[in-house]
């Protein structure tokens, strides 16, 4: 049992080095001072038991891992160099501190493999567990923004979408084949955050705009599009094998479980129509979605589809 606020914080020293090159004062005193370039991107993201993870099926690996990889995946759609993170967290009662360390362990593993430090937060004790990260990196020449594609821009994906939510399904049901969709279920406990895609698309001249896929395509093409804009998906797009016989079981259609999707973190990017083949060329796993158009919407074929993305508050 965690016995004090002192004790969480012995516990996070023993896990997240106090030293840094981006640290000028580490954590400990009432506000750490850091050395951070001219110009930065910042981001934050709530992590929250029942609402974004269950501990029924998270591990606590699973928790530390996500909480901070969700928000690495903002940075690489902005295309920055992540320096370094906050955490805020609330922590229940009925948690050991064997699941503290756990968590945090794998929450530090991540953050040493891109090299940023945990600069400070805060402690509170709450009803149930969640935690709050915030992150900076540094920010690249060319901004990697929303609307700036134009009617006949070519829109790309890096990653796959559709696999996360498959796997949340699985997990959520309990579902007896887990073990043959280890694929999808380790894309949902575990995104990986497409730093080094994001830096070398910021780096290219053609790229207009990227943006991280988190509440499914559906919901997020409208919002990486300019309002008077829409989308003509490509007739040909594929899912991911794997999305063809889960869907089939339950009887749903793979493409518009796939648009629907959710917590992808693939990056959705646009580029000019004659600066695709240069951009594929310098990152091959980049692969064509579809062009903006100029009428708004979704479209496949000519046929607007009906679909809508995740929003927390509809749920």
């Amino acid at each position: 049992m965690i016995k004090s606020e002192e004790h969480f914080l012995e516990i996070i020293d023993s896990l997240f080095p106090a030293v840094h090159a981006h640290m000028l004062v580490g954590r400990g005193d009432d506000c750490a001072v850091l050395e951070c370039p001219e110009k930065m991107c910042m981001s934050s993201d709530l992590f929250l038991e029942d609402i974004h993870f269950r501990t029924r099926y998270f591990s606590p690996e699973d928790i530390g891992y996500k909480a901070l990889a969700v928000n690495l995946s903002d940075l690489a759609a902005a295309g920055a160099s992540p320096l370094g993170f906050g955490l805020n967290l609330i922590w229940p009662g009925y948690l050991e501190e064997e699941f503290c360390r756990r968590m945090l362990a794998s929450m530090a593993a991540l953050a040493r493999e891109f090299d940023i430090a945990l600069t400070g937060g805060d402690v509170s004790f709450g009803s149930s567990l969640g935690l709050a990260v915030s992150i900076w990196g540094g920010s690249p020449e060319r901004h990697m923004l929303r609307a700036r594609g134009n009617p006949g821009d070519v829109l790309f994906l890096a990653g796959e979408v559709g696999l996360a939510r498959c796997g949340l399904v699985l997990l959520e049901e309990n579902d007896p084949e887990l073990d043959r969709y280890v694929q999808a279920v380790n894309r949902h406990l575990r995104p990986e955050p497409l730093i080094r895609e994001g830096l070398v698309l910021s780096g290219h001249t053609e790229v207009k705009g990227l943006m991280d896929v988190s509440d499914g395509l559906a919901r997020d093409l409208p919002r990486f599009c300019r309002p008077d804009t829409g989308v003509e998906l490509d007739r040909d797009l594929k899912v991911h094998p794997l999305l063809i016989p889960f869907c089939r079981d339950r009887k749903m259609d793979p493409l518009a479980f796939a648009l629907l999707g959710g917590e992808d973190y693939a990056l959705l990017g646009a580029c000019s129509s004659d600066g695709f083949g240069a951009v594929q060329k310098c990152l091959p796993a980049c692969r064509f979605l579809g062009r903006i158009t100029d009428r708004p919407g979704i479209y496949m074929e000519g046929k607007k589809l009906e679909l809508k993305g995740f929003d927390h508050f509809e749920q």
